[in-house]
């Protein structure tokens, strides 16, 4: 039998309530968690004019909140809040039920870092789901492999927004990084954006692939795969000075 300490707090954001009672555990006040996720140190407040590494992480962790409709552009995360970030921010408060003034304090802080995990990942998303399938973890690509997990951390928030955007459904994660040697053996473009830990293909339960596409449409992606396969592909490919240097939406505005 699954005990308290084994039901982690990632467990109970991924399978709800309703798996924590069919392990006999209290669902309110009663129940015992794990430790939470270590926490980022956040100042007392971030807005507009604000400079620094906590802008930095803040633009990180709101990038999937790019745009309020289907828009080509992103969140710079340069760690100077200005208007992109601000807007970016508003939609982020909204959608999580809090005063949308583009002032991220104590409140935003919270509903951010309740979004992580104490590994460096998010709460719906492991490390684990994004690595090589030929069991090279995050080597073996062309940047290197601390390169390519911090590609993933970020590419993993953008995704907790789409999650969000989705109606909080379930993301499967179909390919994430690709060491060179895989990408080959599945016959990927040599300069593929999976080769940099900037890219994923998805599948949400419940959601056509178009649905996805459409949604991502305002996650700040700038690489959007045809929408008429299984699988949604999304990129962040003019972020990065190794990426592909131009807009691709293959079936352009949905």
């Amino acid at each position: 039998m699954t005990s308290a300490s084994d039901l982690s707090r990632r467990s109970l954001l991924r399978l709800g309530a309703g798996a924590a009672a069919a392990t006999g555990l209290a669902v309110g006040g009663g129940l015992v968690l794990a430790s939470p996720a270590a926490a980022y140190g956040w100042p007392s407040q971030l807005a507009q004019g604000a400079s620094g590494a906590a802008v930095t992480e803040l633009q990180i962790r709101i990038a999937g909140w790019a745009a309020g409709s289907a828009q080509q552009t992103y969140v710079t995360v340069d760690g100077q809040f200005g208007p992109g970030t601000g807007a970016a921010l508003r939609r982020f408060q909204a959608a999580y039920g809090l005063s949308a003034d583009g002032v991220a304090g104590p409140q935003t802080f919270g509903k951010l870092n309740a979004l992580e995990s104490s590994d460096g990942s998010t709460a719906h998303f492991d490390f684990s789901e994004f690595q090589s399938k030929d069991g090279s973890g995050f080597s073996g690509g062309k940047v290197g492999a601390t390169t390519v997990k911090e590609n993933v951390r970020r590419n993993m928030y953008k995704l907790e927004a789409l999650r969000k955007k989705c109606g909080d459904r379930a993301v499967t994660i179909n390919s994430g990084f690709r060491s060179v040697s895989h990408n080959s053996s599945v016959g990927g473009a040599s300069n593929s954006m999976h080769l940099y830990g900037i890219a994923a293909d998805v599948a949400i339960s419940g959601l056509s692939t178009k649905s996805i596409y459409q949604n991502a449409e305002t996650c700040g992606y700038s690489g959007l795969e045809t929408y008429t396969v299984s699988w949604q592909h999304v990129d962040s490919r003019v972020e990065h000075a190794y990426g592909s240097q131009s807009w691709w939406w293959e079936d352009g505005v949905a």
